[in-house]
């Protein structure tokens, strides 16, 4: 049976459907009659005096009447967050950002509700024009502050809580705390923790401060710290499963691995209770997981490893956008040829900056050793994970005023007009850098170890010609096996299942593969199994590679003030350990639908597959 002309509409307004997301001409905003203008006074003042029905009774009539009435909408959005209605208070926000851009209390209200539902890539967008509508908001910076905090640009985050700060005058413990946290995503381990103790003394109990600050000193190895600071977050929060699982990741570093297993359950058992469907959490999962595989029981890890993708799939809706990745893959390879490149100009080098080494790899193919190795060199600064080179692919389009999509609008290159641009777009990268706070004037070179940046391989060689570009190699089934072991959102959410993890990793170094051998860059390959064999043999080969001298900070790495932001943190910590080498051979039975599809690149890069 079809819906009927008036039924309501399905996005929960309550609105009819031709007076709602289904009109045409699409809404557009339109400027209220003194009538409608007196009507919207009278529902705000139903709603300001708790009357709900009354003003929702006289937003759905004004609507009815007239539904491009901004105006009405915003008051008709308050109604359903009034109400608890999550997805209906979005879905009208929507509608009314999309009729009035400009409408900053609308656009705020949209990119907060976009960011605690976790849609930071449509949260950012509209988080951004708060922001070019009132510059002087503080509201606007906060939320920029923490979508990009949460988005792992902690740098360009920590600018936006410190507009804040200079807008307000005002020192508000839940800011601290927020920056505090974006500090720690930084490494500076010190700034951050001043700002914990000068939030918590302000507000002495509030739980996400002792959650965030546990956190911390976590990471920072101050163990008795943080266990204090959870077990005063517990009188606060006791069953909180968030609690319980960071609860459980202190207690593995500690070594205690059967009471961070009870953790991990209690997590898991709490996080089931909480969600209308009954789900366990699947990061709880993932990392019960891997704390099972540290103690051997290889069986009951990969089971938690596959239920958490499993629903990640079915209940989260993520799925491997694998045409998109085959389509831009093909496209890359079939620009980046010898023909084309022996057209190309390429970049020259500035020399007053320092300059990028790129860190390429396959998520969990040991680039976070790598990188807390070399930024031990007095000479190398670490970066982290900058996203410039994949922004700059998105801008190029306009950048060189192409009609065309990046790749093919590198064809401008040739143009007579164009021979110099690609400094020009070296310089948008620099100066990206620069602006986030990781190029140190007094280190030569800084790291750049965003993942999977190798798709963009070819882009990179020509705009940094006489940048190191080095690659990790890891056995691939141990690649695989990690990736899926972990929640990652890099290469078109290709970890959500054992199979499409396994074909984005081929499909990545069949593209190196086929790039390097187009352009023949300053590229060095490195296998981690030999750099965790070796390590100062290996640090001697890649710092001879990048003309700098050996220095031994490099291979006593865990000694390096920095706390890594990435999901390697802890094991970067420790000295170097071999129990990660040849991790498939205890998982050879659940691997056995891969293997056909990685063989070839098994073979390519030298290994073998051991029984």
């Amino acid at each position: 049976m079809t819906d009927q002309p008036d039924s309501l509409c399905a996005c929960g307004s309550k609105l009819r459907r031709q007076s709602c997301c289904q009109m045409d001409p699409p809404l557009s905003a339109a400027v209220p009659t003194e009538a409608q203008r007196l009507a919207v006074v009278r529902a705000a003042e139903a709603l300001s005096s708790g009357d709900v029905a009354t003003a929702e009774r006289l937003a759905l009539t004004l609507l009815e009447a007239a539904p491009n009435l901004t105006s009405a909408l915003w008051l008709l959005s308050q109604v359903h967050e009034r109400a608890g209605r999550d997805v209906s208070a979005l879905a009208v926000l929507s509608r009314l950002v999309a009729a009035d851009p400009n409408h900053l209390d609308a656009t705020l209200a949209l990119a907060m509700r976009q960011f605690i539902a976790g849609d930071l890539e449509a949260a950012e967008v509209h988080a951004r024009n708060t922001v070019r509508l009132a510059p002087s908001d503080p509201r606007a910076h906060n939320l920029m502050g923490m979508i990009l905090t949460e988005a792992q640009r902690p740098q360009t985050g920590e600018f936006h809580y410190r507009r804040v700060l200079e807008l307000s005058g005002l020192r508000d413990p839940i800011l601290l705390a927020n920056l505090a946290w974006n500090l720690k995503g930084q490494g500076k381990i010190v700034a951050a923790r001043a700002l914990y103790q000068e939030s918590s003394a302000a507000a002495p109990s509030v739980f996400q401060t002792l959650l965030g600050w546990g956190q911390l000193e976590e990471a920072d190895q101050k163990f008795d710290a943080a266990a204090a600071l959870f077990d005063q977050a517990a009188t606060l929060r006791a069953g909180d499963p968030g609690l319980a699982l960071a609860q459980a990741a202190l207690l593995a570093r500690q070594g205690d691995k059967v009471a961070a297993l009870v953790a991990y359950e209690r997590a898991i058992a709490g996080s089931t209770a909480a969600t209308p469907n009954g789900e366990p959490d699947a990061y709880a999962l993932l990392a019960k997981g891997r704390l099972l595989d540290q103690m051997q029981r290889f069986d009951e890890a990969f089971a938690c490893f596959d239920q958490a993708k499993s629903i990640m799939r079915e209940t989260a809706g993520a799925t491997y956008f694998a045409a998109e990745a085959t389509a831009m893959a093909q496209r890359l390879a079939g620009f980046f040829t010898k023909h084309h490149l022996a057209q190309m100009p390429t970049a020259t080098t500035r020399p007053d900056c320092p300059q990028p080494l790129f860190i390429l790899g396959f998520p969990r193919s040991g680039t976070t050793l790598l990188e807390q190795s070399l930024s031990g060199h007095p000479a190398i600064a670490a970066g982290d994970e900058l996203p410039f080179i994949n922004e700059l692919s998105q801008s190029i389009p306009r950048l060189l005023n192409s009609p065309m999509a990046y790749p093919e609008a590198l064809a401008e290159l040739w143009m007579g007009n164009n021979r110099l641009e690609l400094d020009a777009l070296r310089d948008v990268y620099l100066r990206r850098a620069m602006g986030q706070g990781v190029v140190n004037p007094n280190r030569g070179w800084f790291t750049d170890k965003m993942p999977l940046n190798e798709m963009h391989l070819g882009l990179i060689a020509l705009l940094f010609p006489n940048s190191p570009l080095i690659h990790m190699h890891r056995h691939p089934l141990d690649v695989v096996l990690s990736a899926f072991s972990h929640q990652l959102t890099h290469g078109y959410n290709c970890t959500t299942a054992l199979e499409t993890t396994a074909q984005h990793y081929v499909l990545i170094m069949d593209l190196v593969q086929h790039t390097v051998q187009a352009l023949q860059p300053r590229y060095l390959a490195v296998r981690y199994e030999d750099l965790v064999a070796d390590m100062p043999g290996r640090a001697r080969t890649i710092l001879d590679f990048c003309g700098l001298p050996f220095d031994q900070r490099c291979v006593d790495f865990q000694n390096n003030q920095r706390v890594a932001n990435t999901p390697s943190y802890a094991q970067v910590a420790e000295p170097l350990y071999r129990r990660s080498t040849f991790r498939y051979r205890n998982y050879r039975r659940q691997l056995e639908p891969v293997i056909p599809i990685l063989r070839p690149t098994i073979e390519r890069l030298g290994y073998t597959i051991d029984a």
